[in-house]
């Protein structure tokens, strides 16, 4: 290896994986972000083993399953242990984290980053900073609208454009890069809070997806609307049933988001003065999302379940021609964001701690052998048990016992349970099997020696 690469992690928040051009969105402009794919590869079955901020985040930081690291839900515990980018400090890299907060407890800590510039609404941070000799008296900051963090109202962005959390994250990661220490690879992640609502993007990408013809949500035979009159029970519902102008801006102001994110990622790659440039071009790009969000589809908001629409997330990584990964490869075995950290180790030629559960991607990004990886496991306390390997899919429900079965290559929609199917009996009696395998050992006692067991106590933190 010619020398140690850098690495530019992109991670979004709340973004779906179908939520790219490059995955054949019907309205959607991605060109940046399908970039990263065209020069390197982009993995179509990706997905998220937690679908929730808190520990989708700490399995990218500790490369560890939420069956390692104990956490199923948005808790609020303190951790220790090896981290990607305490790992790569102690060898010698300088690791910065700019952008929408890592979401861990205490917000403070660092988790193995150098320094951090970052947004958390639980602490005084650097946004607020920021924006605060910037906006008019009585603006309200980033939640000045009205339109709050798990909303599904949306409107346009109510201050400058430079004043967007967006718009922020990108500035402080050229910041950094203007100001890193040359003599030393870097580990930099721009973390962006959007497409995450507030679905408040600035009035020209608001305006774009107004005026097109926007898909529907999809609704399968399985899904029931909520019981309550109109739209949702309120504006921050996790059951809704949107329709006409509350569907259209739901949409727009989303795909409006990802849209502006897109456009603010050509600030990063651009070829004249982007990160390539201004690390000689020696750097490895990744992009993720930490989940998606369900967007009104099986009436449905928010994220947390084990449908597409919150599972499956964008996942690109382009990297130097030294990797040898050839340009617009599209991986279709099932990875997961607890493989960035020992792809990222193995890139960066440093040993991998133990007790991370990711494998290294490194060898099928080159073409060489396979995943040994049959399919991922994908939970939510107090929820659900789930498997899938991107073509398939099974659900058990913790409460019930009830169970979902897709087949996600005839019906990547999910919009027909197949579970009482005869013709898919057998199939579904095998993933069944392959559930109680990775369930057998677990403490909420979800298997009792013959068959799944419904009812159990299943807490969002690990005792």
């Amino acid at each position: 290896m010619p020398e140690r690469p850098n690495f530019l992690v992109i991670m979004t928040d709340q973004q779906r994986g179908d939520c790219l051009s490059a995955a054949g969105h019907p309205v959607l402009m991605t060109p940046n972000m399908d970039a990263i794919g065209y020069a390197g590869a982009r993995f179509s079955r990706a997905y998220s083993t937690c679908p929730v901020c808190v520990p989708a985040r700490r399995s990218f930081l500790s490369g560890q399953f939420p069956s390692t690291h104990g956490l199923y839900g948005n808790g609020s515990v303190e951790w220790d242990g090896p981290t990607l980018p305490g790992t790569l400090r102690e060898a010698g890299y300088q690791t910065e984290w700019v952008g929408r907060g890592m979401h861990q407890t205490p917000p403070l800590k660092r988790y193995g980053f150098e320094h951090m510039v970052f947004k958390d609404h639980r602490v005084p941070d650097d946004y607020d900073a920021f924006i605060e000799g910037r906006e008019p008296t009585g603006s309200g900051g980033y939640y000045g609208t009205g339109v709050m963090h798990n909303d599904w109202t949306a409107r346009s962005w109510h201050l400058d454009e430079a004043c967007h959390a967006t718009n922020w994250a990108v500035t402080e990661a050229l910041r950094f890069l203007d100001r890193r220490d040359p003599t030393c690879p870097f580990f930099l992640v721009a973390s962006i809070l959007a497409p995450h609502p507030p679905l408040v993007p600035p009035a020209f990408y608001l305006d774009r997806y107004l005026r097109q013809d926007l898909p529907d949500p999809v609704i399968g035979d399985w899904a029931t609307p909520p019981d309550t009159p109109g739209i949702a029970a309120e504006a921050s519902s996790d059951r809704v049933n949107l329709q006409d102008e509350a569907l259209r801006s739901a949409r727009a102001g989303y795909y409006g988001l990802i849209n502006h994110i897109d456009d603010q990622i050509r600030r990063l790659l651009n070829p004249v003065d982007g990160v390539l440039q201004r690390a000689a071009r020696y750097t490895v790009v990744i992009f993720f999302s930490d989940h998606g969000e369900m967007l009104g589809d099986h009436y449905r908001w928010r994220k947390s379940l084990p449908y597409e629409g919150s599972a499956h997330i964008p996942y690109l990584i382009q990297a130097p021609e030294h990797f040898k990964i050839n340009p617009g490869t599209v991986l279709d075995v099932p990875v997961c964001i607890e493989d960035i950290m020992p792809t990222v180790l193995e890139m960066a030629e440093v040993d991998v701690p133990e007790g991370v559960d990711g494998m290294s991607l490194l060898p099928i990004l080159r073409g060489e052998g396979y995943l040994d990886r049959p399919y991922l496991h994908i939970e939510t306390a107090p929820t659900y048990q789930c498997l899938t390997d991107g073509r398939e899919k099974f659900i058990w429900f913790v409460k019930d016992g009830s169970e979902q079965f897709f087949d996600l290559v005839a019906d990547p929609v999910e919009a027909r349970n197949l579970i009482d199917d005869s013709d898919y009996s057998a199939r579904v009696e095998w993933w069944r099997g392959e559930l109680i395998k990775t369930l057998v050992d677990r403490p909420e006692g979800f298997f009792d020696g013959t068959k799944l067991v419904a009812g159990r106590s299943y807490p969002g933190v690990r005792g």
